[in-house]
């Protein structure tokens, strides 16, 4: 029987937040502040239906001097890959070892635009096919951690990768591709943020208002 992906068994989340941000200068990315919140929260959010919500990265009590305040976080599971910042292949195991649930979102914890009803459509489209649903954007480029997944699927394909690399591992499995249409405001779902002008870009948003697009306007005129 096909199961719906929004049936009552529910799907779990595994957010991965322990890399090494060295694009940042080592910043705790997953803590920077975007409109007052820390990225990790506004992803958290995006997933507050989900039955268990694991963390791979450090526990977090508060975040950039931020006291986190946001229900859904503080009812995380946080584990850590072995060894802790060793890579996304081994944040998955350690992230799936906590999973309980038919169907997981797997995602980056830095999209500040990604909200509840953009996971719901992944979740639907995971449904239709035969692994699971992957958001790709506006050029076609699969976003690896932002996707949902038929967990069996997962935990078989990783008992027989060997290799290092998440396109590596979840390319060959077939997902669905999914495109999204930006959210409130012209804000694409798939915005991460690598760099420190990504973060200045989210945090101005989240703040003040505007689309993506005409922040990075301003800042070629500028």
């Amino acid at each position: 029987m096909n199961h719906d992906a929004r049936d009552d068994v529910g799907y779990d989340a595994v957010i991965l937040a322990g890399g090494r941000a060295s694009r940042l200068g080592g910043l705790d990315k997953p803590g920077a502040l975007v409109g007052g919140v820390p990225l990790i929260e506004w992803v958290a959010a995006a997933v507050a239906g989900a039955r268990t919500l694991v963390v791979v990265g450090p526990t977090r009590t508060s975040a950039a001097g931020a006291v986190v305040t946001r229900a859904v976080l503080t009812r995380a599971v946080f584990t850590r890959e072995d060894p802790p910042g060793s890579g996304p292949i081994p944040a998955l195991r350690a992230g799936l070892a906590e999973v309980t649930a038919e169907w997981v979102v797997l995602l980056a914890a830095d999209l500040p635009f990604l909200d509840a009803a953009h996971v719901t459509t992944l979740l639907r489209a995971a449904a239709s096919g035969a692994a699971g649903a992957v958001l790709v954007d506006d050029d076609g480029r699969e976003q690896w951690l932002t996707g949902a997944w038929r967990v069996t699927v997962l935990r078989d394909a990783l008992r027989a990768y060997t290799g290092g690399s998440l396109r590596g591992l979840l390319g060959p499995l077939g997902p669905v591709p999914v495109r999204l249409p930006a959210g409130r405001g012209g804000r694409p779902p798939w915005f991460d943020c690598d760099t420190m002008s990504d973060l200045r870009t989210a945090d101005d948003l989240r703040t003040a208002g505007g689309t993506v697009r005409e922040r990075e306007r301003s800042e070629d005129q500028a």
